[in-house]
């Protein structure tokens, strides 16, 4: 009787090494004299020898961290093996937006990554660069076969971006309707040293084989609405309008002179308009846009003061850890449990007055609630003051009758299933970041292919292989459950 076959020997992991291969980056007198790139790609060699200390864990854990699933643990193991035109294409298949995702992405993954229970996590963002930098990521997805049915899609952001794609593959015929000059949506108030509008147009470029017509200077919400567009032929509408307009503080003196609102500050300062700052500056919030906003005034101030304002303590800051870090190495100052009363100033602002705050219980999201202290305001004197305490969408001209549910963040979603509106054929979704955008459009076009194959009495099926490849979309080898707020 013949022996039985002896089965393969497993690969043995790495041994795991806890030290990161350390990310090339410009010194901090040099990168904020202006707008220059400040993280800089790996070369080969630091490529390869980062990703050799990837353990290949059997359950993926940054690929169920990650909103839109991509198979970080593939392409990881491709650069470790030097086969980086593989490691691009494998980016690629779940992310039209890797170009600017391998700069911005907040590394949800890496949060995830077994390595951090012993040192540093692997440097999985950096990578994604790598591959696309160092292999060919220069290809063209390509459509399946024509639906014959058309989509609108509302905002051409993160998320209405990566509505399109699923679309466009899928063999829908798109239009994208977007109210600014260029597509990205807030993608585009992104200061320069993180990311320009060249990456989005390298990530567009991709998309040129695939029936998608883009339409700028086309605002949705006055005239045109979601239902008219329904009249007009499209049998499904996307919304994906983001939070374009800023909040307010509401205290007296913020109308003076001197006060800026972030979002329009970042975003001139991204087209190169750069907004003659003060010498004396403070920010007041303490999320993304804080710090996009800090950084950036410690480039216009050219050596001046920059302070930020946040009424909660360091550990409760919304803002990504790596841009925290950040500004603290470019000498902004961290006024912690401080709140805005006022700002003063006749012609110009002259000073911020602030009152000290006390953190009282957990508030139901589990974030403790700001108390202010009687008796404790103080004025801080600035000549520059930048509103960065939250956006919110502009929903004017957008019927009742969609009956949006408007997220914690500001952005109008469907409350159905998939991010259903209660009009019918109408989706609507957004996040809080660049990557969760791009996860709720997944869901919701998911959703949204399901009630067109309805329409034309099919079932739907998963998304398919976008480089045309005779396969289908599958999550890797060991994937359980998605990791996720």
């Amino acid at each position: 009787m013949a022996a039985a076959a002896t089965p393969p020997a497993r690969p043995t992991p790495p041994k795991l090494n806890p030290v990161r291969v350390t990310v090339p980056e410009e010194p901090v007198d040099a990168r904020t004299e202006d707008f220059r790139e400040i993280l800089h790609a790996y070369s080969k060699e630091d490529a390869v020898l980062e990703a050799k200390r990837c353990i290949q864990c059997r359950r993926p854990w940054c690929v169920e961290a990650c909103p839109i699933s991509q198979d970080c643990r593939e392409y990881i193991r491709l650069i470790a093996d030097e086969k980086f035109d593989e490691a691009a294409k494998v980016t690629l298949l779940d992310d039209p937006l890797a170009t600017s995702l391998c700069k911005v992405c907040y590394r949800y993954c890496e949060e995830s990554c077994v390595i951090t229970k012993k040192g540093v996590p692997i440097a999985i963002r950096q990578l994604k660069r790598a591959a696309l930098e160092l292999g060919n990521s220069d290809l063209a997805y390509v459509p399946s076969k024509p639906k014959g049915q058309r989509v609108a899609v509302v905002g051409a952001g993160p998320a209405g971006i990566m509505a399109a794609w699923e679309l466009g593959i899928r063999g829908y015929s798109v239009t994208v309707l977007e109210a600014e000059d260029l597509p990205g949506g807030l993608m585009r108030t992104i200061p320069a040293y993180r990311m320009t509008d060249d990456d989005v147009r390298t990530d567009l470029g991709r998309l040129r084989n695939l029936d998608i017509m883009w339409k700028t200077d086309a605002r949705v919400g006055r005239g045109l609405t979601p239902e008219s567009l329904l009249q007009e032929g499209y049998q499904a509408v996307f919304v994906s309008i983001g939070t374009s307009t800023h909040r307010v503080m509401g205290i007296p003196g913020e109308e003076l002179p001197g006060v800026y609102p972030a979002l329009s500050m970042l975003k001139a300062i991204h087209q190169g308009h750069y907004p003659a700052l003060g010498r004396d500056v403070i920010v007041v919030g303490g999320g993304d846009v804080a710090m996009d906003s800090v950084r950036s005034a410690v480039r216009l101030a050219r050596g001046g003061r920059v302070r930020l304002v946040y009424r909660r303590g360091r550990d409760e800051m919304p803002a990504d850890r790596e841009e925290v870090h950040g500004a603290e190495q470019e000498h902004v100052e961290f006024l912690f449990q401080k709140a805005p009363v006022r700002i003063v100033g006749t012609d110009h602002v002259t000073g911020l007055v602030v009152q000290a705050i006390e953190l009282g219980p957990p508030d139901p999201k589990g974030r403790r609630t700001p108390v202010p202290v009687a008796g404790s305001e103080e004025t801080l004197p600035c000549d520059t003051v930048i509103v960065a305490v939250g956006q919110r969408a502009d929903l004017d001209g957008f019927p009742e009758e969609l009956d949006f549910r408007i997220a914690p963040g500001g952005w109008p979603e469907g409350k159905g299933p998939g991010y259903a509106t209660a009009v019918p054929g109408v989706f609507a979704a957004g996040g809080k970041s660049v990557v969760y955008a791009m996860g709720t459009a997944i869901d919701a076009i998911k959703a949204l292919d399901e009630y067109l194959c309805h329409l034309r009495g099919e079932t739907p099926g998963p998304r398919p292989d976008p480089f045309g490849e005779p396969i289908v979309h599958k999550l890797p080898v060991g994937y359980t459950a998605p990791i996720r707020e």
